[in-house]
């Protein structure tokens, strides 16, 4: 017998600390208006160094409002997905550390390292174990730690004003109801790309750590993200449309059928163009990349939370999540609210 799975509860959590783009012009050589243009970001939230706020510590605070919400006993989850790019350490991975400060019993944490896409990715995963009745809720975290980690100077300013701190998460539980629910998802790859947007060094298969330190070379970029812009953004509106129509497709709807669409807040940009390319109106896409810029595993629970919070998503809806991101990576998730 398979089962089905829904989003039981949501919750989101971003750091106090609001930079702006007149903030970042103060130390790079960029502007307001700059930054707009080719983003759509006006600001974005920054972890403050020294303040002891973690990538586990931020998904802790979104998990804690997600299981109050779901109604779910916290001592009934069964599962931890944790998607991240930046966790605390190099390992463990942060799911175990939100087992930890949880106060949760010896299950299962799985981290999931696949960038813009990992919370799609989580979600998938999760879908799964709850379809073949392994799992009957499971705790899904996306949380980045990422302004501690850019080049903020004028050679990084082209990735630096994007990228933004932040967590979402979500309890996904079992659904009695076949007609509601996660109704489909849909996951792809392109590893030949892999090198257009990534962070290369520290890594095992390259430079590692020591190697950094042993050639204390000033202008080495390779510890800090670097991204080819223009080919990430044709890349990403192909994909995201293909995937899109891939996940209606398998479920015989038509764009007509969309409620809401919430695409990873990459680039604002992006998304008009996809809105645009599907026909779609202002209040069936949700944004908010303007105020928080891009927080790659966090930008989609963090703008469906916002969506969920803001009444504009209701009972019976049709929800599309879609993503694209560094591996290349992308997917989509179709939903029945």
């Amino acid at each position: 017998m398979l089962y089905h799975s829904k989003i039981a509860g949501l919750g989101y959590f971003v750091p106090e600390n609001v930079v702006t783009n007149d903030d970042l012009s103060k130390v790079i050589d960029t502007n307001d208006e700059w930054i707009q243009e080719r983003t759509g970001i006006r600001e974005r939230r920054h972890v403050i160094k020294g303040s002891g706020e973690t990538t586990a510590t931020m998904g802790v605070k979104a998990a804690q409002i997600a299981i109050e919400r779901s109604g779910v006993a916290k001592e009934t989850i069964d599962f931890i997905i944790f998607a991240t790019i930046s966790p605390d350490y190099y390992f463990p991975g942060p799911g175990v550390m939100l087992q930890k400060e949880l106060g949760l019993k010896t299950i299962g944490a799985l981290d999931i390292r696949n960038q813009c896409s990992g919370f799609v990715y989580a979600l998938s995963v999760a879908d799964q174990y709850i379809k073949t009745g392994m799992y009957k809720n499971i705790l899904i975290v996306g949380s980045e730690l990422q302004s501690l980690g850019l080049d903020m100077s004028d050679r990084g300013r082209g990735v630096s004003v994007i990228f933004g701190d932040g967590a979402g998460a979500a309890v996904i539980s079992r659904e009695e109801d076949a007609l509601s629910g996660i109704l489909s998802t849909h996951l792809h790859s392109e590893g030949e790309h892999a090198k257009e947007l990534a962070l290369l060094a520290p890594g095992m298969g390259g430079r590692w750590v020591t190697d950094i330190l042993a050639d204390n070379n000033l202008e080495d970029q390779s510890y800090f993200p670097y991204m080819n812009g223009q080919f990430v953004f044709k890349h990403a509106v192909v994909r995201f449309s293909e995937v899109i129509d891939e996940g209606l497709q398998a479920n015989n709807l038509k764009v007509g059928d969309i409620d809401m669409l919430i695409p990873h807040q990459a680039n604002l940009r992006i998304s008009q163009f996809i809105q645009k390319k599907f026909g779609l109106r202002d209040d069936q896409v949700y944004n908010n990349i303007q105020k928080f810029g891009n927080t790659t595993a966090a930008s989609i629970p963090i703008a469906l939370t916002e969506a969920w919070e803001m009444g504009k998503i209701k009972k019976g809806d049709l929800v599309v999540l879609a993503a694209f991101g560094s591996g290349f990576t992308w997917g989509s998730v179709i939903i029945r609210w």
